[in-house]
């Protein structure tokens, strides 16, 4: 199973710790729209408020590319306040494990 498939897969099942375990221990989450970035004890933490929330959709994902590098992925997201964004992930890879993750959405109407 690829890395993407993996992520994908930890989504859709709302399995915080499995998604836990595909991040590397260096792990860093920045948010583009924001600015904002969170070690991997932090992203965790809101993962699983957003993972336990049912209003927390991803709606579809597909991924553009993907390498023993680097994947490159995008989604619809559905929020608990009836938002939605199209969301573009970039995702580099260490040891096998997502290092560094960098979205950037797009407010859908």
């Amino acid at each position: 199973m690829s890395m993407y498939e993996k992520l994908n897969k930890t989504m859709l099942d709302r399995d915080v710790d499995a998604y836990q375990d595909i991040l590397h221990k260096d792990f860093t989450v920045v948010f583009h729209k924001s600015g904002n970035s969170f070690a991997k004890e932090e992203w965790i933490e809101m993962v699983r408020g957003m993972m336990a929330n049912e209003k927390f959709i991803q709606e579809s994902s597909r991924c553009v590319y993907e390498n023993d590098e680097i994947i490159v992925s995008h989604s619809f997201m559905s929020y608990p306040d009836d938002t939605r964004e199209a969301v573009m992930l970039v995702a580099m890879l260490k040891d096998g494990k997502i290092i560094r993750m960098e979205t950037g959405a797009t407010t859908l109407d």
